[in-house]
């Protein structure tokens, strides 16, 4: 008994250490690479919807999620409704994942092995490592077809984001799989902490019931679900031959490797993460060069219809005599995105086109292939962090305003040319994902800052 009680109290003392491992450096990881991973995603999906392989569902938004659950991927009913029942799987998808990243707390008391087989499932819904229409996977094979589809004539800059989406999907499966493996293995041995707790006292003949072990923790800990094959795990553990080693390697798997303090803190390059971040939001200018061409069809479409034959005169007069236009004002409206209220805003498009047309040729030569790189090292680390803490603010700024110009444009024009309009919604998807990795780059970099001064605070100098 006494044996007993002593690997009950180092099996605590375990579990209390890796508990704040895991709250400290395993968790934060996760999230990271969950946030990327949805990333990857995000970018195809809103290509799958630019190129027509699926339809923007007009419900997602006002999806409410109280709990993960993964999406159906049962065989689609028939062949003519599996666009339709496509579209809805990926955009709950999109949503759960949303969710996760978003609304999903990060606490080793939370993450219940129900809620990590809802992250797996999640995770493994698409087998991104192993993409190919012959999959038996009824989605994989269906996401892997539109991605062939999307590859087949398109310009290197679609390439590059579809190439991008899946490195990062890739990379993310590995550590994702280690992350919620390790936490996986904290709540199995907590959850038969729990039942030894809960049948302190008992004989092992009692103990070896199940059904009795699982009445008794019912009590112990109502409504917490019951695992018997963890049980049994228990059981071995205590009561055969081999459940000395079998603790051991218990105790073994939970140890956390201790950290020394380091008197050096190894170089980082601060102004790199700047760079990338600005790099991020350079690789936008395409998106904003296409949703550029739909609003002036749009525009003129609008304008067109709601001239009449004298105002198409005049305008011809003005441009023969090379006299400004009358000025074209739009009554836009959006939700603030600070104070969630509705803003009514008069918008000049003229002047909104060429701001937008500026802000095509200021990201252009900050791609990450257009080699600028080398000229923003030369600069310094304020003047790169305040060019991305404006530049994230103005494209902030636009994203709100083509959002509003968008809906306007679908409710202005005529009901008989509403198909006409060219909507821009997978560009703002796009353009919300860069910003979001941009905002990434920012904090990351005020996290290293942050953590560069508190070593100096601690009188530790770190290798600059």
């Amino acid at each position: 008994m006494a044996e007993a009680s002593d690997y009950t109290k180092a099996l605590g003392d375990a579990l209390k250490a890796r508990a704040g491992w895991l709250e400290q450096s395993e968790l934060p990881k996760l999230k990271e690479s969950l946030r990327l991973f949805h990333t990857g995603f995000a970018s195809l999906y809103n290509l799958f919807i630019k190129k027509r392989l699926i339809n923007e569902d007009p419900y997602k938004a006002e999806a409410k999620i109280g709990e993960l659950e993964v999406p159906k991927s049962t065989p689609f009913a028939s062949e003519s409704e599996k666009m339709d029942q496509l579209s809805q799987r990926l955009a709950n998808y999109d949503n759960q994942l949303d969710f996760l990243v978003n609304f999903y707390q990060f606490s080793p008391e939370f993450l219940t092995l129900d809620r990590i087989k809802r992250i797996l499932g999640l995770v493994k819904y698409i087998d991104w490592v192993s993409l190919s229409p012959d999959s038996q996977s009824i989605m994989t094979k269906a996401a892997a077809e539109m991605t062939n589809q999307i590859k087949i004539g398109s310009d290197p800059l679609t390439m590059s984001l579809i190439s991008e989406s899946l490195s990062n999907l890739n990379k993310t499966i590995s550590p994702i799989m280690a992350q919620l493996k390790n936490l996986s293995d904290y709540q199995r041995e907590h959850f038969k902490l729990d039942v030894r707790d809960a049948t302190a006292g008992m004989s092992q003949a009692e103990v070896s019931n199940i059904a009795l072990v699982k009445k008794k923790f019912a009590q112990y800990k109502p409504s917490a679900p019951f695992f018997a094959e963890l049980v049994e795990e228990a059981i071995r553990e205590d009561f055969t031959k081999e459940g000395p080693a079998l603790r051991n390697e218990v105790l073994k798997k939970l140890q956390v490797a201790e950290n020394k303090p380091k008197i050096e803190k190894a170089q980082v390059s601060f102004k790199g993460i700047l760079i990338e971040g600005i790099q991020t939001l350079g690789s936008s200018a395409g998106t904003l060069g296409e949703m550029l061409v739909k609003l002036d069809f749009n525009q003129a479409l609008l304008e067109n219809k709601k001239k009449s034959f004298a105002e198409k005169i005049k305008l011809l007069l003005q441009q023969a005599f090379n006299k400004e236009p009358d000025p074209i004002i739009y009554d836009l409206e959006y939700i603030d995105p600070v104070k969630s209220i509705p803003v009514k805003e008069k918008v000049n498009f003229n002047i909104f086109r060429g701001e937008l047309d500026k802000k095509v040729r200021t990201l252009t030569p900050m791609g990450p292939r257009s080699g600028s790189a080398g000229k923003m090292e030369a600069m310094q680390e304020d003047q790169l962090l305040g060019f991305l803490d404006r530049t994230v603010r103005e494209l902030q700024n636009l994203h709100k305003i083509l959002g509003a110009m968008d809906d306007f444009f679908k409710t202005e024009v005529d009901r008989v040319d509403r198909d006409k309009i060219r909507g821009i919604k997978p560009e703002l998807g796009t353009i919300k994902n860069t910003l979001l990795k941009a905002n990434a780059k920012r904090h990351e970099y005020n996290a290293q800052k942050e953590e560069e001064e508190q070593l100096k605070r601690l009188g530790v100098n770190p290798v600059a």
